[in-house]
């Protein structure tokens, strides 16, 4: 993991905020008079193994076993393209990015729910300015940058990670198949024709500022009320939604994306939340995964591209 810290080491009369501040070696910094700051770069990694372990470090590695559950990750919607399997069928796949993704804090049984531990995961660093420093601590906690998005995943307690582990797409692998959770584009305010696919009322034959209303509301007499849940016109999307079951059918390792079956909610490049699929028929599917997940400075070196059986890659001979 690389990090920026910055620190003042000069100051002429007072900084105030919007004031230029000029970036210097330590040296030229000492002979200038203008406002200074030192940008150090530091490299660490966070990863933990067995052999490692100290008083300071208790988080054994465990291995997968039937009723593991995993954390997930946080990534960016990148947008669709199609794909080919060998027989020749056409599938439309969503790439989602995994973009400096690390877990952020970890949450015993007794302080998240009583039932499960829970994994705090962060994705996208964004620019600790203008952050509050209630926010900032939990990353200063566990040594990362600032992060945009936090998501907290429920874990099994063999399934637990030292907070600072980075989180690589690898994480997952062809053929698996995942729940992804993102916030549906917002339409606004819209009838129910748009936001119940109502078939509307006639377009003549005696209709009269009737033709996309939706109609009756309920009965009139008895009860004489209109039931909790009818469907009426209102504000459309910008809810949370989960797209469940979406095959896993190609891992890019050198950029860490993830093509995913079909399409997932929000728009391009907002930051979705990818898990194991919790489908019933899916998990003969998902039977030992990386667990608890890909360790790039300890797991074998994997090829740039992984692909599922099925997937026809290009420069391969046809089947006849």
């Amino acid at each position: 993991m690389t990090a920026l810290t910055c620190r003042f080491i000069k100051l002429a009369d007072g900084l105030l905020r919007g004031a230029p501040v000029t970036v210097y070696r330590v040296g030229a910094a000492l002979q200038s008079r203008a406002p200074v700051i030192q940008c150090m770069r530091t490299h660490r990694t966070n990863t933990w193994w067995d052999e490692h372990l100290t008083e300071d470090n208790p988080w054994p590695r465990h291995e997968w076993a039937e009723g593991s559950r995993r954390v997930g990750l946080v990534a960016v919607k990148l947008g669709m393209m199609p794909v080919w399997t060998k027989s020749g069928e056409r599938h439309v796949v969503t790439m989602l990015q995994v973009q400096d993704c690390h877990v952020v804090k970890h949450l015993s049984k007794e302080e998240y729910n009583g039932h499960t531990a829970a994994l705090i995961v962060g994705g996208k660093n964004v620019s600790p300015f203008h952050r509050p420093e209630g926010y900032l601590d939990v990353f200063r906690n566990a040594g990362v940058p600032p992060k945009q998005k936090l998501t907290t995943f429920c874990v099994s307690d063999n399934a637990i990670i030292k907070p600072g582990t980075p989180l690589y797409a690898a994480h997952f692998r062809p053929g698996q198949y995942v729940d992804v959770t993102a916030k549906t584009i917002g339409k606004g305010f819209q009838g129910v024709m748009k936001r119940w696919g109502f078939k509307g009322q006639p377009a003549s034959h005696g209709q009269t500022k009737t033709h996309r209303r939706p109609g009756s509301l309920g009965p009139g007499g008895d009860p004489a009320k209109v039931f909790k849940g009818k469907k009426m016109p209102g504000r459309m999307g910008n809810i949370y939604d989960t797209n469940h079951g979406l095959k896993v059918w190609r891992v890019n390792t050198k950029y860490n994306i993830l093509y995913v079956n079909g399409s997932v909610p929000g728009h391009r490049n907002c930051l979705v939340k990818v898990r194991d699929s919790i489908l019933p028929t899916r998990l003969e599917n998902n039977k030992n995964p990386p667990f608890p997940t890909f360790f790039a400075d300890g797991d074998k070196e994997l090829p740039e591209d992984l692909f599922d059986g099925d997937m026809f890659q290009f420069g391969e001979a046809m089947p006849e």
